[in-house]
């Protein structure tokens, strides 16, 4: 087999396991609206299986970076699919009668963070290195994120039409989307154990040396600045369509009143926010060879924060019309929503290109650090836990969950400032051979 078919089937993996990722971890924002009818959580508990799954990744990015260093990244993969199939299977045991518990929930959602950080950890240096680094491999990590997007699509219209009303949803309704992600990871471990992947060089090798390099990943201003980034990128990926599905689905009379929609209408609203993340990779895959990192981000960036005001501040008895794949009859539902709300929806848009783009800039450059950044890298991923947390916070103080995204606007500001400025590498001096 040549060196070049080889090249493309570890491309093709990689892609394979970006889609996993997207499922299993966009498993949690519509799990909260279960979870705050089951266990009658606040709109911060609610979100405590997005919280277990990203602080997971605080615990294990760095040791995720390190095994890919000493084991290579087939290896990594697999363990990293074991511990999610354990994760699943915890999740799912948490909604049985004799169990019914929330702390059970919580260990399900935390064992699974450690898989799609490890996991994670694994796709985005394989694609940028398999790419050669540089805009072409920045599209490649944009043609996985295309893939990414198109799984999260599918979760939040499996997930709404299993909740169906989400004043009596429980977590045994989510059952079905729960086996299948059990399934995916049975599958994919089977195909990764019998397929060849050639290891990009420095990976699987755990050199010693006597004496201690006096440089890191860390030694490099923008790599810092990149990892910041990521923090409050998440913020604005996961906080967006999380709160738009809490404000749609909440009753008019609840403490931080909502629209009271139907969840399963609500569902195919918000999934076409991930679907609006999958035309926007699918663009940034086409030209991510042709137009810089950089680039991507400020614009993205810029037009956040438009649309992000502007969602804040819309008249909310404007209303759009904004369509649903009802995927049971193979038909188009049309739902009338505030037009702000939109505007958050289209923020995907947005968001597609941003996680390619930060880490193919933070990473750029690192050569023999790669790896370990990489692990750094997602490590910061567990700022989702912390800015949805934020904004859920910011939620309950002012009884508005369109005031919260103020949290999402700073997140917005901030990467246009590293796109612009904090991205540039000032510290070239250091090898990196």
């Amino acid at each position: 087999m040549s060196n070049q078919t080889k090249q493309w089937g570890a491309i093709i993996i990689m892609i394979a396991l970006f889609a996993m990722i997207a499922f299993v971890t966009n498993l949690c924002s519509p799990m909260a609206i279960i979870v705050k009818n089951q266990f009658g959580a606040s709109n911060v508990l609610a979100q405590i299986g997005n919280y277990g799954n990203f602080i997971a990744y605080l615990v294990m990015g760095i040791p995720s970076g390190m095994l890919i260093k000493k084991y290579g990244y087939k290896k990594t993969a697999l363990l990293a699919l074991l511990v999610g199939i354990i994760g699943i299977l915890v999740q799912w045991m948490s909604g049985w009668d004799s169990v019914q518990s929330f702390g059970v929930y919580l260990v399900g959602a935390f064992i699974s963070g450690f898989c799609m950080c490890m996991l994670n950890t694994v796709v985005n240096p394989m694609l940028n290195l398999l790419g050669g680094g540089g805009n072409k491999g920045n599209q490649l990590i944009q043609i996985g994120g295309t893939f990414n997007s198109a799984a999260a699509v599918a979760v939040y219209i499996i997930m709404g039409a299993l909740i169906g009303d989400a004043a009596k949803a429980k977590i045994s309704d989510a059952t079905p989307a729960l086996f299948i992600a059990l399934a995916i990871f049975v599958i994919a471990f089977i195909v990764i154990l019998f397929t060849k992947i050639q290891e990009p060089q420095h990976a699987g090798e755990q050199k010693v040396s006597k004496e201690k390099d006096k440089y890191s990943a860390f030694s490099f201003r923008h790599f810092k600045l990149g990892i910041l980034g990521i923090f409050l990128y998440m913020g604005i990926e996961v906080g967006t369509p999380t709160y738009v599905l809490q404000y749609l689905s909440s009753s008019p009379d609840a403490a931080t009143p909502g629209l009271g929609m139907d969840a399963g209408i609500v569902g195919l609203i918000v999934a076409v926010y991930w679907l609006m993340m999958l035309i926007g990779r699918f663009v940034g895959g086409a030209i991510g060879s042709k137009v810089s990192s950089r680039a991507m981000i400020s614009t993205a960036a810029t037009i956040s924060i438009v649309l992000v005001a502007f969602g804040m501040f819309a008249p909310t008895d404007i209303l759009v019309s904004v369509p649903g794949i009802d995927w049971a009859n193979l038909s188009v539902i049309w739902t009338e929503i505030p037009v702000g709300i939109f505007a958050f929806i289209l923020v995907g848009l947005c968001t597609s290109v941003m996680w390619g783009g930060i880490f193919n800039l933070a990473t750029e450059g690192l050569g023999k650090y790669t790896a370990i950044a990489s692990g750094a890298f997602m490590t910061m991923v567990f700022g989702c836990a912390v800015m949805v947390a934020i904004q859920a916070l910011v939620a309950d103080l002012t009884g508005s969950f369109l005031a919260s995204y103020a949290i999402v606007l700073l997140c917005a500001a901030y990467l246009l400032y590293y796109a612009l400025i904090g991205s540039k590498n000032v510290n070239k001096d250091i090898p990196v051979d």
